[in-house]
C-alpha cells in the first residue's frame, strides 16, 4: 500500500478543496501570530505538565495577560 503525507494535496484534490485548506492554514497563522490561541496553548500546557493544577478562568487569564503587558510593554507597536 502506497502511504503519502496526509497533508501534502493529492492529484485528484479539487481545487475547492486547495482553498480551503489555504484558508484555514492562514486562520491558523494569523490567530497565532495574534495571540488569539494563547488561552488554549496555556491550558493544554497546564494540562500536559502539571495536570493536578486547575486552569484559571479564560476571563482572568486576559485579565493577567493584559495587566502584564502594561507592566512591561518592551518592544510592542500599541
Amino acid at each position: 500500500m502506497d502511504r503519502t503525507d496526509a497533508t501534502a494535496p493529492g492529484p485528484r484534490e479539487s481545487m475547492g478543496t486547495r482553498f480551503a485548506r489555504v484558508g484555514r492554514g492562514i486562520r491558523w497563522y494569523v490567530t497565532t501570530l495574534m495571540g488569539d490561541r494563547a488561552y488554549d496553548v496555556y491550558v493544554r500546557h497546564l494540562r500536559a505538565h502539571h495536570p493536578q493544577a486547575q486552569p484559571i478562568t479564560e476571563r482572568q487569564f486576559w485579565r493577567q495577560r493584559s495587566d502584564e503587558q502594561d507592566r512591561n510593554p518592551g518592544a510592542r507597536c500599541c
